[in-house]
This record gives structure tokens, sequence and C-alpha cells, in this order.
């Protein structure tokens, strides 16, 4: 298969990832609940939330799940895949939640989605990655 080249039933995406600590907050609430509440309200296809076990950014200081005193802040990282056009309407959203600090991926992807067994009749388009 060619590079770039989409499987049959593919589309290309583009893949948002944002990286934050678990204890940031935006208003008294966690930021990573923060960022995948906008996302759906975006109308996004859908976001997902990934705790990391250890991790360090800018400060350099290890956080890791084996430490009990250094478990507080553990690495979160956002994920969200929908079309570039979507996402990158989706972008300035965070140039206010993150004013703090974090760090942003973009990366294209091809997006492959699989009908529900529950809902045959909706086309997987429709669908978008709603659960």
């Amino acid at each position: 298969m060619t590079h770039g080249t989409a499987l049959p039933g593919g589309a290309p995406a583009l893949r948002l990832t944002v990286f934050v600590g678990e204890q940031e907050a935006w208003h008294h609430k966690p930021l990573y609940a923060e960022l995948v509440h906008r996302a759906r309200g975006a109308g996004l296809a859908g976001a997902s939330v990934f705790r990391g076990v250890e991790g360090f950014g800018a400060t350099s200081l290890i956080h890791t799940q084996r430490l009990l005193s250094m478990s507080e802040d553990l690495p979160v990282a956002v994920v969200v895949v929908d079309t570039e056009e979507r996402i990158r309407a989706f972008l300035p959203e965070l140039d206010e939640l993150l004013a703090g600090g974090g760090l942003v991926t973009l990366d294209p992807c091809e997006a492959l989605t699989y009908p529900r067994p529950d809902r045959p009749d909706r086309p997987a388009a429709e669908e978008g990655g709603r659960g």
C-alpha cells in the first residue's frame, strides 16, 4: 500500500492530543474533563482521556504511580480524532484552556469506523465514533 492511500472505508483524519497534568484545573474542575466537555460541545466525533503511569514534562520532575509522594500529578493525554477541518476549528478553545501550559500535538491519521451491532440502521459516518 502506498503511504497516504486510504484503505477501503477509511477516511483521512487528524488526531489532536493534549498533554496536561492530572491535577491541572479549570474553574475547580479537572482540565482534562473541561477539554472533553468542550470537544463534545464543539460536536467533535469523540474524545478519550488516558492517564499515564509515569512521565515528566517541562520541569523534568518525574511523576510516577510507583512513588506515593509523586503520584498526585500524573500525566494525562486527551485524544480527539476527527476531520482536519473540525479539529483545526477547535484549536482556539485550547488557547484559553492551556494559558498555564501544556503540550498539543497534531498527527494526520486514517479513521476506520466500524458500525455498532446495536445500531445497524445508522451509517458509520453518521455515528462519527460517538458511543
